[in-house]
């Protein structure tokens, strides 16, 4: 324990820097003013050998107490939770900085050669006074001084630390979530491929073709947290006609886009498409029934307002088993990155009933960073 601590003390003393000498220093001129109530009569009386004796021993005790509380105390006892051997400690060291105080101020009357309570005018005359007047109640407050800037400090390390790991932790999440959306639409437009290898061998070529570029667009330009708001809608477009292409003659099709489009706009990538996915999921494999998919995307500001229905043949009741069977994961995956990478900036409301499925998005974009700093230097 002492070879703790002497090692302790000697590798803090060595790593002193100036400004630590000079804050003490500073912080007890600033009380020794406040208390005398004027500046100059301080530096006057630093003029005579004992007031820089008594000076420096407030300066040097105190900080020597400090320091072994910060960097002893609190690591041993407070952080690992023994908190009544830390304040018997604490108390303790206060107490023996409080004594080696005092005892300075008989050391500074014998400089002066004059008595103690004379010279510091000290009434009762007595260590005791000296002790409960003056010493104590300093070492008090350089105590809680120096532990409230490290507890602080502590504290702000910590909170980084933690928007580190809380970042760090989203980037995972949303890295595991794009990467299950990835596989599931590969799988649904290979098959959709599959399908009409069969029944169509030209419309197989023009598919193979269109996948080609929705991968390259995937693979190669979705890289980033956002994507150009016009590019991911263009992705969309192509997106359906490609699922469209394996529909029979009783499926139709309505899509309405924004005609004009601020290129600054920016959005996550596949925000939209498992809402798009989950609509062609739905549709009725009974080639007799009426099909059809309505999608409506516009933008009014900064606001995309998203608005899917879609046939379908299930029944409400029927519901929860629906998605059990098709596991749901799209919809929750994109419920998920919805609520970390827009918390607070969008509104979803799903609805269903026996003939259709309704999606409505409501959802706060954001303008490119470079873009956005520009029209706020503006």
């Amino acid at each position: 324990m002492s070879d703790f601590i002497g090692k302790t003390l000697i590798k803090t003393i060595t790593k002193y820097k100036g400004h630590h000498i000079a804050f003490w220093a500073i912080y007890h001129f600033a009380w020794w003013s406040i208390y005398t109530g004027s500046i100059w009569g301080v530096l006057e009386t630093f003029e005579q050998p004992y007031s820089i004796v008594k000076y420096l021993g407030y300066v040097i005790f105190q900080a020597f107490a400090v320091y072994f509380c910060l960097y002893v105390l609190i690591p041993r006892y407070l952080e690992k939770r023994q908190y009544l051997i830390f304040v018997g400690l604490l108390t303790l060291t206060i107490i023996v900085t409080s004594i080696c105080i005092s005892t300075n101020y008989y050391i500074s009357g014998w400089i002066a050669g004059k008595s103690t309570y004379e010279l510091f005018n000290i009434h009762p005359a007595s260590f005791v006074t000296i002790f409960k007047q003056n010493a104590f109640p300093s070492s008090v407050a350089a105590m809680t001084l120096g532990m409230s800037i490290k507890l602080a400090k502590n504290w702000q390390e910590s909170q980084k630390r933690q928007q580190i790991l809380e970042k760090e932790k989203l980037e995972t999440e949303l890295k595991f979530l794009k990467s299950q959306f990835n596989p599931h639409f590969l799988f649904n437009t290979i098959n959709s491929i599959f399908v009409l290898i069969d029944k169509n061998t030209e419309m197989a070529s023009e598919s193979l073709v269109k996948f080609s570029g929705l991968l390259r667009y995937q693979l190669y330009e979705c890289n980033t947290t956002t994507i150009s708001l016009e590019k991911e809608l263009s992705y969309i477009a192509s997106f359906m006609e490609l699922e469209s292409l394996r529909q029979n003659e009783n499926f139709n099709l309505e899509t309405v886009f924004p005609q004009t489009l601020d290129k600054d706009l920016v959005i996550a990538p596949f925000i939209l498409i498992p809402f798009i996915e989950n609509a062609f999921k739905h549709l009725s494999e009974d080639k007799k029934l009426k099909k059809w998919i309505r999608l409506t995307i516009s933008v009014l500001g900064n606001e995309l307002i998203f608005n899917l229905t879609n046939s379908a043949n299930y029944d409400v009741r029927d519901y929860q088993l629906n998605e059990k069977m098709y596991g749901g994961l799209g919809l929750k995956n994109v419920q998920r990155r919805l609520d970390i990478l827009y918390p607070d900036n969008f509104t979803l409301l799903i609805s269903k009933d026996e003939d259709a499925y309704a999606v409505q998005l409501k959802l706060n974009l954001q303008v490119k960073p470079d873009v956005q700093l520009k029209r706020i230097t503006a």
